[in-house]
Order: structure tokens, then C-alpha cells, then sequence
């Protein structure tokens, strides 16, 4: 039996950053993801349902969505297998953050505050480099210089982390350590050299949840599993559709190739037909 929560369900992610108790772990992991680049000291969780401003406009509900001390958002999303238009989905909310920020009135200067998206997947992004972090920004095409800082993605592939413990160098590639083997392990690493570890020891230990929370985790890990079989399925579905169609696409390019040869030995097509099964026109183009 798993001694921590797993991660990767709705609820353990949450539990992990989603909490008003624990939002120093949030903290903390978003200093050392933007580590020399940001030193947040708190921040305040918003409303992850945003509703929509006008009737028939489409809201959106984040995973966790919170604010920084000086005004910055940051939305932070776990997602565990592809989906459709995924990427213009994270577009789609943090334009959406940043839709919001414009004030009614004539004085409002489109004084923006950045948006953050961090998204961490548990799956390889289609038609991308598989690497850890990809970042993406506003830059000019050419000369590669940020136009604007307002808008920021960062996604984060679990599956190309293969790092073992004592490889780990940066604080950022321990917290994915952490996440990506949480539920395998019996201990908390790195506590010794981060005091927040300890802290998120006590946190994710299953013992620790209450009657409530274990009910709710364990309808969290059963929507998971049957979330991976489904993936499972899928993938098994198509390698084997993949296999029976070039199999097929085999076996009628062999027909082709006999029947070219038997063509060329000057066999009826009457004949050629019979043995190969292809027809007449396709006889004739060969």
C-alpha cells in the first residue's frame, strides 16, 4: 500500500498546492521554477470558477488560480493525457486571465499584470522536442527579443524526467522528482536540504487524511485509473488498427508485385486477376 497521496489525481494535486494551509509549498515550488527571476513571498488563491462576463460567453474553471503579492497571476493545471487542442486550451485561459484585468472607464491605461500558466502533463506533447520544460514567450521572430512579458507558458512533460535521486541538481528538478515518484516512495527525500519537503511530508501521508479527505482521495484515484485504462485501451486500440493496416498494405503491394511479374511473363489478365485478386485497371497500370 502507497504510504503518499498520488500527485497526479484531482485531489492530491490539490491538496499539494491548492490549500490556503499549504500555499507555502506553491510558493516555494514557483520560486525555484522561476528561480533568478522571481522571489514571490506570498500569494492569494482566487476563484477557479470564472464565470463568464456576458451572457452566452464560455467561463472557465483552473485547477489552481492565484495572484501574487504585486498583482501577477499564475494559473497552475495537472493534466494526465492529451487532448484535444490542448495547446490553444492553455491559450484560451491564460488570454482569458488577461481579458479580465481591463477596468470600465475612460482612465485605464491597459495597465496589464503578467499571466502565468504552468502546466504540468503526464503525457508527451505532439509535434514538440520532449524535454522537461518548455517555456514560451512573446519574442520578436528574428532577433528572438521579448515584446512583452504579460504572457508567459510553461509546460512541464513528466515523462522526460528520468532522473534518479542523487542526480537531481536544482531545487525545481527535486520537486519533480518528488511529484513523479511520490506515490513509490517511503520516504521524503531532500528534507534535509529543504525544510519545505519536511512540511510536504506531513501533507501528502495518507495516514494524516481524515475520513472525509481518504473518501474523497479514493474516488480521486479510482477516476485516475480508469482514466489510465481508458488511455491504455486507446493506445492498444490503435497500435493494433496501425498493424492491421500496413499488414494489408503489405499484402497488396506483394499482389502488386506478383501480378507485375506475371504480367511481364505475359499471362492473361483473366489469369492475373484470379491469382492476385486485383483488377483489371489495376492489372493495367502495373
Amino acid at each position: 500500500m502507497a504510504k503518499f497521496i498520488n500527485p497526479f489525481t484531482d485531489v492530491g494535486f490539490k491538496k499539494i498546492f491548492g490549500q490556503e494551509v499549504s500555499k507555502d509549498l506553491l510558493i516555494d515550488f514557483l520560486n525555484d521554477l522561476l528561480v533568478e527571476e522571481k522571489s514571490i513571498t506570498d500569494i492569494t488563491f482566487l476563484d477557479k470558477e470564472v464565470l463568464p462576463e456576458y451572457m452566452g460567453d464560455r467561463g472557465v474553471i483552473y485547477d489552481i488560480y492565484c495572484t501574487t503579492e504585486n498583482g501577477e497571476q499564475f494559473i497552475v493545471e495537472m493534466q494526465n493525457r492529451q487532448q484535444v487542442n490542448f495547446r490553444e486550451r492553455a491559450l484560451y485561459y491564460l488570454s482569458h486571465a488577461v481579458s479580465r484585468q481591463g477596468e470600465k472607464g475612460a482612465d485605464w491605461r491597459f495597465g496589464l499584470k503578467a499571466v502565468y500558466g504552468v502546466f504540468f502533463m503526464n503525457f508527451r506533447l505532439e509535434d514538440m522536442p520532449h524535454k522537461l520544460r518548455t517555456d514560451i514567450v512573446l519574442s520578436d521572430r528574428d532577433t528572438h527579443e521579448q515584446f512583452s512579458d504579460k504572457l508567459r507558458f510553461i509546460f512541464i512533460e513528466l515523462p522526460s524526467f528520468r532522473k534518479e535521486e542523487e542526480e537531481c541538481v536544482t531545487d525545481f528538478e527535486r520537486w519533480i522528482y518528488v511529484l513523479k515518484n511520490m506515490e513509490t516512495l517511503n520516504r521524503m527525500p531532500f528534507k534535509a536540504r529543504k525544510s519545505v519537503f519536511e512540511k510536504l511530508e506531513k501533507i501528502v501521508d495518507i495516514a494524516s487524511l481524515s475520513k472525509e479527505e481518504r473518501m474523497k482521495y479514493d474516488e480521486s484515484i479510482k477516476v485516475y485509473r480508469d482514466s489510465l485504462v481508458t488511455m491504455e485501451f486507446a493506445e492498444q486500440k490503435g497500435r493494433a488498427e496501425g498493424l492491421a493496416e500496413g499488414m494489408a498494405k503489405g499484402k497488396a503491394e506483394e499482389r502488386r508485385i506478383i501480378a507485375g511479374q506475371l504480367k511481364r511473363m505475359g499471362m492473361s489478365f483473366d489469369a492475373i486477376r484470379e491469382v492476385t485478386g486485383l483488377s483489371d485497371s489495376e492489372i493495367d497500370k502495373l
